[in-house]
């Protein structure tokens, strides 16, 4: 299930680049008053009179869901032995050598992490981060803070080389700033914040505008721990498509490494063909686990699919039908069909069955699209019987009878009763595992 690169519109990517250069970062004043994060470390801290009371340790930032920018809360200062927290009014200058305060009398309380709160220098610096502008994973080589908006804010994140070499190199070259690829705060992401009552960005508001494959491209760049928070941070129905676009092996591994009950509310919530592909990755024992935490009506689902070998019709189908009966009326079937709307990839018609759940016929989209909703779904049934196959049926099979009926899918029944469907690019995934997943349009037939 390799993924072929996701397609970025040409229009939707001008509109993030013009997003971005509207940025923050690119007013000249704030460009200008740039202090570099890693530059300042272990620079001395000193009072109005210019005495040095200690060195730099870290920088406290406060985040909340309504700033972009998050506001420096205080500084984290070694004196002496101790580690004190100074807040961030008292900060007279923030410049790359020193750290001037605005009084000579200062209140050396000892630090404790606030609810809310991270340390940038620990937390942020060197991590994982998100860029959901770019869609790439991306290592915080340094921190940008600057006075704006009232307030010392952090402002941006460098990721280039230059920076990693800048922090290696000669203590004079550290405190120079070298924003030559900064990405704006604004359009991050962080994850792995080690405190579990903190998150940067709780909303995680970008993210929600990605792609599948993009929001897969970036699951397959974080570790372990990275996934699982930005697996936290989705819809359970998006995580889902996410994990469908993902390579074998690292789905695999992260089913793996995430808690049971997070990844079966997953699996449960893909596609049917894409969750037993899913599960038949796993052992016996990791499988049932899974299963266990399902509600039982959508385990009893996969189980079936699973009982038939995955080179079978019965082992690619989705079992998500929409039936009606005889005498229901259109108007009620499309109703049903609304209901069914987060499958809509699965439907391309209708099952009608009889007051037995025998199968009678397979109504198109589009000749429901075009009845009277009094019209009787029975009216619509053709004349010639439904393009149906066993559940043993070998999938070669499958694509013989679809190409030579020119169907979309292809009922698997089973003594008379419908089982699941067929779509045929579910079959073209099946025969061409190495091409990667794909979607046909869904055309009302």
């Amino acid at each position: 299930m390799a993924r072929r690169a996701p397609i970025q519109p040409p229009q939707a990517l001008r509109s993030r680049l013009d997003q971005r250069h509207r940025r923050l970062t690119t007013t000249r004043a704030v460009r200008e008053a740039i202090v570099s994060l890693a530059g300042i470390l272990n620079c001395p801290v000193r009072h109005q009179g210019g005495e040095e009371i200690g060195r730099l340790v870290d920088v406290v930032a406060r985040f909340t869901l309504d700033q972009a920018y998050p506001p420096i809360s205080g500084l984290v200062v070694k004196v002496a032995r101790r580690r004190v927290f100074l807040d961030a009014s008292l900060v007279a200058h923030l410049g790359n050598n020193e750290i001037t305060l605005r009084s000579a009398r200062v209140d050396l309380r000892d630090f404790e992490r606030r609810q809310g709160e991270l340390l940038l220098a620990r937390d942020v610096l060197d991590h994982q981060l998100v860029d959901v502008d770019g869609v790439q994973v991306i290592r915080a080589a340094d921190l940008y803070l600057a006075p704006t908006q009232g307030r010392i804010r952090l402002v941006g994140v460098d990721v280039s080389a230059q920076t990693l070499l800048r922090r290696l190199g000669p203590v004079r070259l550290r405190t120079r700033p070298t924003p030559n690829r900064i990405i704006d705060w604004a359009a991050i992401q962080p994850f792995g914040a080690p405190s579990a009552s903190v998150h940067l960005r709780t909303s995680h508001e970008g993210l929600h505008r990605l792609r599948p494959g993009e929001l897969a491209d970036l699951l397959e760049d974080l570790g372990r721990e990275q996934q699982q928070e930005l697996l936290e941070a989705l819809e359970p129905e998006q995580a889902a498509d996410a994990l469908e676009e993902m390579d074998p092996e690292e789905l695999e591994s992260l089913l793996r490494g995430a808690e049971p009950e997070q990844a079966a509310l997953i699996v449960a919530s893909m596609e049917t063909d894409e969750a037993v592909e899913a599960l038949r990755d796993l052992d016996d024992e990791e499988r049932e686990e899974l299963l266990a935490h399902m509600p039982d009506v959508r385990a009893a689902e996969l189980e079936t699919v699973l009982g038939y070998a995955e080179n079978t019709a019965g082992g690619i189908m989705t079992t998500a039908l929409v039936t009606a009966r005889r005498s229901e009326s259109v108007g009620l079937v499309r109703q049903r069909l609304a209901e069914m709307r987060e499958h809509a990839l699965e439907v391309d018609a209708v099952v009608v069955v009889d007051d037995l759940g025998f199968l009678v016929g397979d109504v198109g989209l589009f000749a429901l699209v075009v009845a009277d909703d009094t019209t009787e779904v029975g009216e619509l049934v053709e004349e010639a019987e439904p393009i149906t196959v066993e559940p043993g049926s070998p999938i070669g099979d499958v694509a013989s009878k679809l190409v030579d009926t020119r169907r979309s899918s292809v009922l698997v029944v089973e003594d008379g009763k419908p089982l699941g469907r067929i779509l045929a690019d579910d079959l073209v995934d099946a025969l061409l595992p190495e091409r990667g997943r794909l979607h046909f349009p869904r055309f009302l037939q």
